[in-house]
């Protein structure tokens, strides 16, 4: 059976992706990219996001995946700091970074696929490439195929979250084919993806975020049948899902609570029987969501928790978080994790610390040009990323917040998740947003946007009920704005800093 990437209705086979790849790695050598050296990737996830990754493998080059959201000013900076030879981008994405981008950087545009325009509504005319630009297709058609053995693998660099000043490149080391192999192994081990020809993998987190990158090219390397969904839309992915028997899906929470907003009569449209491995992460998952989902979609959910730094260094499948709801797992083998107070020293069982982590097998890492934040988050051996938890008396970790989304009220620490895992709970809303702003007396006090549902009536002084129904009075938002949208990804993670940040510039402080 032929293999490949499906979308909308377009097919290319693994032999074909690996061929372009191949030829894509002769035309950056010749361009002068080698080992260690960039090629970024400004792509929504498609044929090329793969031939463009793999090709930069080949060469021991790093794959630099840009968030297509950026502007000029935020693309230009990753494109200056990662020193990138070659930028492969969607054609209707260039106008708006065209301005960033530098000027010995190769510009390679791929044309905008149909399915992925009229998923983000982009006019026909914007999809093909403008006269004068070089064609990503005629590239590779005129690139001889590379005969050079593969050189060892960096993997991409991914760009981590820009809530704390620019984002910052995870540069890792080259690691041996048998290292990549055994880490692929681990991996796979934890999200379902081994060398099975029955797997069928639905695709709709935007690969430039770490997670989805590394499920997307572990499918690759496996070879097994990628179904690539333009944008995430609830019933369209039940739609796919049926269509295609799609077996393993690496989703975000913010994705469940769309499914379970769907009427039960859509729900009851579509067969579901071929779904074995949903993985999930990247955000807290409430536990009554997780416990309709299994309900639903049966014991095939689980859950990991790790970093773009470390991997996956925690783990737990459908069973265990039905029997210790709102865990994130219990650390996988060979993965070291430390919770510890400010001073460093390990906090006792069920106090709330500073999460450390050391992943299995990855290879060691610093931030791109800046090896002192790299010193700045290691404790010894570890790193953090800055989020805060507690491990119960059973060893299962549970998530409080990130540190620097902890709200300090009054010198009492409040957990923005706790009150959003209750508030989404709520009927009638459909996103939320949890948040410290300025308050002169207390030093910080909670906000919460709301994104209700079109037709519910709600407001303000209902939310607040709600919540006090089911949190310490403390823990009630002073402020409740209502807002039709909130800002966020395609991957769901609303952009907190964007709402966070009119408060703050108005109190002149930003802690």
């Amino acid at each position: 059976m032929t293999t490949g990437v499906i979308s909308g209705e377009r097919f290319r086979s693994w032999a074909d992706i690996q061929a372009n790849a191949a030829r894509a790695a002769g035309g950056f050598a010749a361009l002068g990219i080698g080992e260690d050296d960039s090629v970024a990737l400004m792509l929504r996830n498609d044929f090329a996001t793969f031939e463009a990754n793999m090709a930069a493998g080949q060469l021991g080059a790093y794959a630099v995946p840009i968030n297509w959201h950026f502007t000029a000013e935020e693309a230009g900076y990753v494109l200056e700091d990662c020193r990138a030879k070659a930028l492969v981008i969607h054609a209707d994405l260039l106008p708006q970074v065209a301005a960033g981008v530098p000027a010995g950087t190769r510009v390679l545009v791929v044309p905008t696929p149909d399915e992925i325009g009229e998923a983000y509504h982009v006019p026909a005319e914007e999809r093909r490439a403008s006269e004068g630009v070089e064609l990503w297709d005629a590239f590779i058609a005129r690139s001889a195929a590379n005969t050079v053995p593969p050189r060892a693998s960096r993997g991409s660099m991914i760009y981590t979250s820009g809530t704390t000043g620019r984002p910052k490149g995870v540069r890792r080391a080259p690691s041996p084919p048998e290292q990549q192999a055994r880490a692929a192994a681990e991996i796979g081990k934890h999200w379902g993806l081994v060398n099975d020809p029955s797997i069928v993998v639905m695709m709709n987190g935007p690969m430039y975020h770490s997670a989805p990158a590394a499920y997307g090219m572990q499918s690759a390397r496996l070879g097994v049948n990628v179904v690539l969904q333009p944008r995430f839309d609830a019933e369209d992915m039940l739609r796919l899902i049926a269509r295609h028997r799609v077996s393993h899906m690496h989703i975000v929470p913010t994705m469940f609570v769309r499914l379970l907003r769907l009427p039960e009569a859509v729900k009851a449209k579509y067969a579901l029987s071929s779904l074995r491995w949903i993985t999930h992460g990247a955000a807290p998952c409430a536990p009554a969501v997780k416990r309709q989902m299994i309900d639903w979609w049966g014991p095939v959910i689980n859950e990991y928790y790790g970093a773009t730094e470390t991997g996956i260094v925690v783990w737990h499948d459908s069973a265990e978080a039905l029997k210790k709801p709102g865990t994130v797992g219990r650390v996988v083998e060979g993965a070291t994790m430390r919770i510890v107070d400010e001073q460093g020293r390990d906090v006792k069982q069920g106090e709330v610390g500073e999460i450390y982590l050391r992943g299995p097998l990855y290879s060691e890492f610093t931030y791109n040009n800046d090896d002192a934040k790299r010193r700045e988050i290691a404790l010894g051996d570890l790193v953090t990323v800055g989020d805060m938890g507690y491990q119960d008396a059973d060893g299962y970790l549970y998530l409080c917040d990130r540190k620097r989304d902890m709200i300090i009220s009054g010198g009492v620490n409040i957990y923005p998740a706790e009150i959003e895992s209750v508030l989404i709970q709520m009927p009638g809303v459909r996103d939320c947003a949890v948040f410290g702003i300025p308050d002169e007396e207390f030093g910080e006090q909670i906000c919460a946007h709301v994104e209700p549902l079109a037709d519910a009536a709600i407001d303000a002084g209902a939310v607040r009920g709600y919540l006090s129904r089911h949190l310490a009075r403390y823990k009630i938002p002073k402020v409740v704005e209502l807002s039709v949208s909130l800002p966020r990804e395609d991957s769901g993670k609303i952009f907190k800093r964007k709402l966070r940040a009119p408060y703050w510039e108005k109190a002149g402080r930003s802690i």
